[in-house]
């Protein structure tokens, strides 16, 4: 709750705050100052929803054979190495291919270890410079850092991180790169010595095409999701349909099988392996797309109720129609 009024004081604000308001603003208020608030309360919101959903997970079972899908030696073999890995005090090197998942292995390494109900937080390394380094180390004291692409790491990064590693951080880190990282020290893209550090407990994430007897598994999954996503009935999955499916080699993994789900689900007339040449913004565009379209039609045409349905602000889904040419009158019926 923010409160906003013409007739506040102090006390009003001190009383406010005190029963659990978020913010306190006089008017005529400053657009700025507005803005500044929500987006602060935004985030905290979200902070806090992620740490529910966080602890619904710890508290529900084994979050390796909850959230890693897989009928396979090698499936069955990650699991095994994230159960070894995540009691351990030791930093984690997550490695495998682009759309492989190893942001989420790395969360489940965080949700099996014992600072399972710390925080995680995530952070792109590229660019990281080392004061906000040093702030996603705080944010994630005494749970778990994950930084993506460790080789895009600043160099002067590199030095700080290696330096409070050796120090005591106040998280575990967790790293995770889609590059040889052997080749990267050598081309002098990461520190030799921090490569060092990060690689003993190193944990590989397996391709589709080493386990194409999960795609199955994993193409069910991802189909119920998508349908519980989209409002609809999961369709039926053919045997033809299937085979197609494990007879490619899914350069992106796990994530444009994820793709293909949703347009199986929304019935996108697009082949299989003509939809998974495409690059994922492509792709993305046109899940979104078919998600405004299969919306308009549940609610006969009326742009209000499907924007409500989608959970958008009504001027950003209409600025969307207008991006995919779609005329919310075409699906009146």
């Amino acid at each position: 709750m923010i409160l906003l009024t013409g007739e506040g004081d102090i006390p009003m604000a001190v009383q406010a705050m005190r029963e659990g308001a978020f913010g306190f603003l006089e008017k005529p208020c400053a657009p700025s100052d507005l803005l500044a608030v929500l987006e602060r309360a935004l985030k905290t919101r979200a902070l806090v929803l992620e740490n529910r959903r966080l602890r619904a997970l710890v508290e529900s079972g084994d979050p390796a054979a909850r959230m890693l899908f897989g009928v396979s030696a090698q499936a069955n073999g990650l699991r095994d190495r994230v159960r070894l890995v995540a009691p351990l005090e030791t930093e984690v090197l997550v490695t495998g291919a682009p759309g492989t998942g190893i942001s989420k292995v790395a969360e489940v390494i965080h949700l099996s270890s014992l600072r399972s109900k710390a925080a995680f937080v995530k952070r792109a390394a590229t660019d990281l410079a080392p004061r906000a380094l040093a702030e996603a180390l705080e944010a994630a004291a005494g749970g778990s850092l994950f930084l993506d692409e460790i080789t895009h790491l600043p160099a002067a990064s590199q030095l700080a991180l290696l330096e409070t590693l050796e120090a005591g951080a106040p998280a575990r880190l967790l790293a995770g790169s889609t590059r040889d990282l052997g080749a990267a020290v050598e081309a002098g893209a990461l520190n030799a010595d921090l490569y060092y550090r990060i690689e003993v407990m190193p944990v590989r994430v397996p391709s589709l095409s080493e386990r194409p007897e999960d795609i199955p598994v994993l193409f069910r999954h991802y189909v119920a999701q998508a349908a519980e996503q989209a409002g609809l009935a999961a369709p039926e999955i053919g045997p033809d349909h299937m085979a197609t499916l494990m007879a490619q080699d899914w350069p992106g993994n796990a994530r444009s099988l994820m793709s293909a789900a949703m347009r199986f689900v929304l019935g996108m007339p697009e082949e299989v392996a003509e939809a998974a040449d495409l690059g994922l913004v492509e792709q993305m565009a046109r899940v979104e797309r078919s998600l405004l379209v299969a919306a308009l039609g549940r609610h006969n045409g009326h742009a209000s109720a499907a924007a409500e349905t989608l959970r958008l602000p009504r001027k950003t889904f209409y600025d969307k129609l207008k991006r995919y040419g779609i005329r919310a009158d075409d699906y009146r019926r």
